[in-house]
């Protein structure tokens, strides 16, 4: 059985450097098997059953030499791994099962039946392969975007070279169409980027000079130079790949379980499978060996825990799939489970529920045309590096020059416009130079920026941190699944409570140090009930993510501390996401309780009638095949399904 089953050896399990060539190969040659033996058997059951030749019907040996052939081609494989398993003490697996109760079919003379078990067993484990693979590759179609090659200027030349020979801190070139080979600066005046590829985001990113760019976006209008930051082997997408690739590693609770089970339900099995053969000579008067031989070899047949151990592993690995085609990566199978019974989500304010980029928001200009109000405001502040300072520049820029300009710390600059005394800065500066301005300004939550001239107060602009767009969706979402929110900032209290409101969210504490938000959270995590998400940058906050029993990073693709410490990666900075991750993780579980319901509750139907005679082989092999490839069905529909 192929990366999901319990038994197989262990080196099938890395998904990340698998190599295909030797494995495609076989493939090909276990599918031209399967399709002799189908011809085979097909054949045999027309004779049989259906033409009645008797040269057939009647020739034991040959009839057995039929059906011998086509079992024979598609049980190799399952003989070989029993074998293998054997080596390492391994007896009681789904292989050695199989096994045994076709050779007693064959025992019996149920050469047909023997042959059906092995066959439909064949089937299921194609299908359950082409789900894995399929799963595996809607994965790596996503991810798996890493540039071949990169074109570095060297030695007064461009060349063309393997992104891993690119060294930290050189020149690089990309062309439109091109992939960029690694992460860096942008050394162009702006670019238009396609970070669906990382992101999931259909909408190109306009990136302007010196901001940082990513490997695996794609250039889309102009040639565009890079200044690389990071070696290609420690660029976002490459860690990003390796993660979703080591995913399925860390297994959750069901699925450790289950495989526990496995083990030690198959000997269980084995010796129950022998009681129902022998046990009943003790009791029934018309005792005939073969009968109950046969209803014991029904029995192991139907035990058989493929469906279990087959389907549950593909479906988390499918909700990780649906996950990163959303743009949330999780780190493994386990926060699936532990996402899906959150009750509280914790969550930073700047860089989460806000941009983390200060912007204007009101102008309320006194006694002055609003257009004279911003230019002469922005010309004073342009002589500022404090970034409220830049905010109010970059907002109105102004070709006014000051005669002169002085900074007065932590209250503003005075300066010379035009033989006119300018003042912009806070109310602490207009309270310096004793100039009147109204009271309520003491009161706005947001930063103030008031504006002063010869000694007269001319108006107000405020300035804040920007809400993300879908902010307010985010709570409202969290909200009608039932779950409480909760903010966390290091912001004032005033400003924090006001963004609160205004979003909706049960409860937030503002003036915050590091370890104020550890205190919050030990005291939310005091109550054994809570099962706690926290949402934050991944830098400032990597104590809370750590503590919390999921921590979840925004924009993660541009943290390297966001990648290390959180559990799951919501790549497009949405906080709508985590909704969306949460009904993933809710409907991964579904499916998997769906899959174990449906293959317990048909196998102990299917043996009770098996052990009673009311069943035979061929309703065996649907309560192990049939049961396996439904719930295979079932755990890939995760990978179709709209979360949005």
């Amino acid at each position: 059985m192929e990366e999901c089953c319990s038994t197989k050896p262990k080196k099938e399990h890395n998904h990340g450097a698998h190599d295909h060539s030797d494995h495609d190969h076989s493939h090909g040659n276990s599918k031209i098997a399967l399709y002799i033996s189908l011809i085979i058997f097909f054949s045999g059951l027309i004779l049989d059953f259906w033409i009645k030749a008797d040269w057939f019907t009647n020739n034991v040996w040959l009839r057995f030499s039929w059906y011998f052939v086509s079992y024979i081609l598609v049980a190799f494989t399952v003989f070989k791994e029993a074998l293998e398993l054997a080596k390492n003490l391994d007896f009681f697996n789904e292989f050695s099962l199989m096994g045994i109760a076709t050779i007693g079919a064959f025992a019996i003379g149920e050469f047909p039946e023997g042959v059906a078990v092995m066959l439909f067993y064949t089937i299921g484990e194609m299908f359950q392969e082409s789900a894995v693979n399929r799963a595996r590759n809607n994965i790596k179609s996503l991810l798996d975007v890493r540039p071949k090659e990169a074109t570095v200027f060297r030695d007064g030349n461009w060349k063309t070279i393997a992104p891993d020979d690119v060294k930290i801190g050189e020149k690089i070139q990309v062309k439109v169409g091109e992939k960029i080979p690694l992460d860096g600066v942008l050394l162009s005046e702006k670019a238009s980027l396609n970070t669906s590829a990382l992101t999931g985001e259909s909408k190109p990113s306009s990136i302007q000079k010196l901001e940082e760019v990513l490997a695996g976006m794609l250039n889309l209008d102009q040639v565009i130079e890079i200044e690389t930051t990071k070696l290609f082997e420690n660029s976002s997408i490459v860690r990003i790949l390796q993660m979703v690739q080591d995913a399925s590693s860390r297994k959750a609770k069901t699925e450790l379980f289950i495989r526990r089970f496995a083990k030690i339900y198959t000997p269980i099995v084995f010796v129950l499978a022998l009681l129902v053969t022998l046990v009943p000579y003790l009791f029934v008067e018309n005792y005939v060996f073969k009968d109950w031989l046969y209803r014991g070899l029904v029995f192991l047949v139907i035990s058989c825990p493929c469906a279990l151990v087959i389907s549950i592993p593909l479906g988390y690995f499918g909700g990780i799939g649906a996950a990163s085609r959303n743009g949330i990566l999780f780190k493994g199978s386990n926060f699936l489970d532990i996402i899906a019974n959150v009750t509280t989500v914790v969550m930073d304010k700047t860089g989460t529920l806000t941009k983390g980029v200060f912007k204007v928001q009101d102008i309320v200009p006194e006694n002055i045309s609003k257009e004279d109000f911003l230019s002469i405001l922005s010309s004073v502040e342009s002589h500022s590096t404090h970034p409220i300072a830049k905010a109010v520049s970059e907002f109105h820029p102004s070709n006014q020059i000051p005669e002169s300009v002085e900074e007065i710390s932590g209250k503003g600059i005075k300066a010379v416009i035009n033989q006119q005394r300018v003042l912009a800065g806070n109310t602490k500066l207009l309270k310096t130079f004793n100039i009147n301005y109204p009271e309520f300004l003491e009161e706005i939550v947001e930063t103030t920026v008031v504006l002063a001239i010869d000694n007269e107060y001319k108006g107000y602009i405020t300035i804040s941190d920007e809400v993300k767009e879908d902010s307010e969706l985010a709570i409202s979402n969290l909200k009608n699944n039932n779950i409480k929110t909760m903010m966390l900032s290091g912001d004032k209290d005033s400003l924090t409570q006001n963004i609160s409101k205004k979003l909706g969210i049960d409860s937030a504490f503002g003036g915050l140090l590091p370890e104020g938000k550890v205190e919050k959270l030990e005291n939310l995590k005091s109550n054994p009930k809570e099962v706690v998400a926290f949402v934050g940058d991944g830098i400032n906050d990597a104590p809370v993510l750590a503590l919390s029993d999921v921590g979840m990073a925004m924009g993660g693709l541009g943290s390297d501390a966001a990648i290390e410490t959180a559990d799951v990666v919501i790549q497009t900075d949405q906080p709508s996401k985590i909704a969306t991750a949460i009904k993933i993780g809710k409907a991964t579980k579904k499916i998997v309780y769906q899959n174990i319901g449906l293959a317990f509750g048909v196998k102990v139907i299917v043996l009770i009638l098996g052990a009673g005679g009311l069943a035979n082989m061929w309703e065996a092999v649907f309560a192990d095949v049939g049961v396996a490839l439904l719930a295979i069905l079932n755990a890939v529909r995760i990978q179709n399904m709209k979360f949005n």
